[in-house]
């Protein structure tokens, strides 16, 4: 009798924590669905857009970001599906470089980069081992330090930028990050150290920025003492990729770098717009950072600075079902910059922040 109970115990112990799991994100089960559902058209957009070389838009970057939203699809699709998964990892294979990166022009090489051997690490598949440790090296020495001529007093110091003789900021700084957190990356390699330098000194936090320029609300801006949006504004879009950077390069939730960027979101907590940009620039780019931050961070709710308590998952899941076209895919009705007019990007980025809510 205590041989079968036990052996019933194992039977529905991954039963148990199934439901324990799922019950954790305290999500509305209904939305649930339709996050599901909603991931199903997207994919099927993307596939219809596919070119007869697996690309989307001829792109490296746009392609990798396509593949990673099949492959992290709760479809969990992989090689073995078919040419829609072959085929654009064959493209991204095919536009790798000497130096490690891997890209179809010379603008762009971080950004392409990162998102490509974060793609083929999510393949699973070990035969790309020694181009994403390539990648992982080009993008390493991307990096502004002693050896490019930075000293580290520097505010450029530690930073990474679009991988030419462009200033670096921490757009860029972000994606590296995450392509070096999700390839496995030494957690000791003092690539990190060195970013972190950078990406605090993108915060308007002067109790940890040592650079004067920096303002107290605990947001990022896109660069040290600069955004795009006037003067060295904080932002949605960048303080939620400030947040993810400080996370994935290992900073504790209480360190005051997190405390604060969590405050700043909280008091401008809104998925309406993407908070202190301009024109919606951006849009879906911060729906996309703001998916990834908060899972990293593990809270199922925000309360933000009215009192309010919001289950982020289901907020965010109903303004992308508001936004997705009735063909599946989304695009950035209010502003095409930075390529939020390219339905492949945007339907790209969409299901990755579904992926994130789901899964």
């Amino acid at each position: 009798m205590k041989k079968r109970a036990l052996i019933l115990s194992f039977l529905l112990l991954p039963l148990f924590i199934f439901n324990a799991h799922a019950a954790s994100s305290n999500m509305d089960g209904a939305l649930k669905k339709k996050a599901k559902r909603a991931t199903d058209n997207g994919l099927r957009f993307l596939r219809e857009q596919q070119a007869e070389d697996g690309s989307w838009s001829g792109s490296v970057g746009i392609t990798a970001l396509a593949l990673r939203a099949f492959l992290q699809s709760r479809r969990h699709y992989n090689e073995d599906d078919g040419p829609f998964i072959t085929r654009p990892v064959q493209f991204l294979l095919s536009h790798v470089k000497e130096d490690g990166s891997i890209t179809e022009s010379i603008n762009n090489r971080n950004y392409n980069t990162a998102v490509a051997i974060t793609a083929l690490q999510a393949t699973g598949n070990p035969k790309y081992k020694k181009v994403i440790e390539n990648g992982q090296k080009f993008l390493k020495g991307l990096q502004l330090t002693e050896k490019s001529g930075y000293q580290r007093d520097h505010k450029y110091y530690g930073g990474i930028g679009y991988g030419g003789d462009e200033r670096p900021d921490l757009s860029n700084a972000y994606m590296a990050i995450e392509a070096l957190k999700e390839t496995s990356v030494d957690k000791k390699d003092p690539v990190w150290e060195k970013a972190l330098l950078f990406v605090s000194r993108s915060q308007n936090n002067s109790e940890t920025n040592d650079l004067d320029w920096a303002k107290n609300d605990g947001g990022f801006a896109y660069m040290p003492g600069y955004s795009p949006h006037g003067d060295a504004v904080s932002y949605g879009s960048m303080s939620h990729a400030g947040l993810i950077s400080l996370l994935f390069a290992g900073v504790d939730r209480n360190d005051p770098r997190v405390q604060t960027v969590y405050k700043w979101i909280q008091d401008n907590y809104t998925l309406d717009s993407n908070p202190g940009a301009k024109h919606n620039q951006g849009l879906f780019y911060y729906y996309n950072a703001f998916a990834k931050s908060m899972k990293a961070y593990g809270e199922n709710e925000i309360t933000d600075s009215k009192g309010v308590k919001h289950n982020w998952r289901n907020d965010l899941t109903s303004k992308l079902l508001s936004l997705q076209g009735k063909d599946g895919s989304w695009v950035n009705q209010d502003s095409p910059r930075w390529w939020e007019g390219n339905k492949n990007l945007v339907t790209a980025w969409s299901v990755i922040a579904l992926n994130h809510v789901i899964q």
